[in-house]
């Protein structure tokens, strides 16, 4: 069975997406940990209702931040991952954590490849239709080699259109949508061609 290790630091929505789909075996995986950097994390929770192992990794004061990768990775070797998937993690990964895990990471990004890299891409893209510079965005899954934010290897993207009577919370939930099913759909074909077998 595949082992997933996922990363997420806010409500774990992308997380139950993927719990739901090792539930119904349309992933042949399970999930053998949740870690989170926030220990108020939706994520932890939902790990927790599911009964799956899940560690809150805080960082000490004044702590850099390749210290603080080193030990993350120490925790997530712990539970020996075939994938680590990045489901709305808040913090940019060195390679004193990508250096452990190579073609293993897998991050979800709400924009399109080049396009909107970082914090609030959902707001920004609305932001910027509201200004009348952009009719879409959209939803990218791709690999993490290194310290890029936003723009590894790409595996998958999906267009999500804005209507001009789209609120951000009505942008937001759609491209929620579009992120659950094109990330498991994207974990799906990773674990049946053993990508970085």
């Amino acid at each position: 069975m595949t082992r997933l290790v996922v990363l997420a630091s806010g409500a774990g929505t992308n997380l139950q997406a993927i719990i739901d789909a090792c539930a119904d075996n349309t992933l042949s995986a399970a999930v053998a940990a949740v870690v989170s950097d926030n220990a108020g994390s939706g994520a932890l929770r939902r790990a927790a209702d599911a009964e799956i192992p899940f560690v809150h990794v805080p960082r000490h004061v004044g702590e850099p931040r390749a210290d603080y990768d080193a030990r993350l990775a120490d925790i997530v070797t712990g539970f020996d991952p075939d994938w680590i998937v990045l489901a709305g993690w808040m913090r940019l990964l060195t390679m004193s954590f990508l250096g452990w895990f190579p073609h293993m990471v897998v991050n979800l990004h709400p924009a399109l490849p080049g396009e909107l890299p970082g914090l609030d891409a959902v707001e920004r893209a609305w932001n910027e239709a509201r200004a009348g510079h952009r009719d879409c965005t959209g939803v990218m899954v791709h690999l993490v080699p290194n310290e890029g934010v936003d723009d590894g290897p790409v595996l998958a993207t999906e267009t999500v259109s804005i209507h001009p009577s789209d609120s951000l919370e009505t942008l937001t939930a759609r491209v929620h949508a579009v992120e659950h099913r094109l990330l498991v759909a994207t974990l799906g074909t990773l674990i049946t061609t053993g990508a970085h077998a």
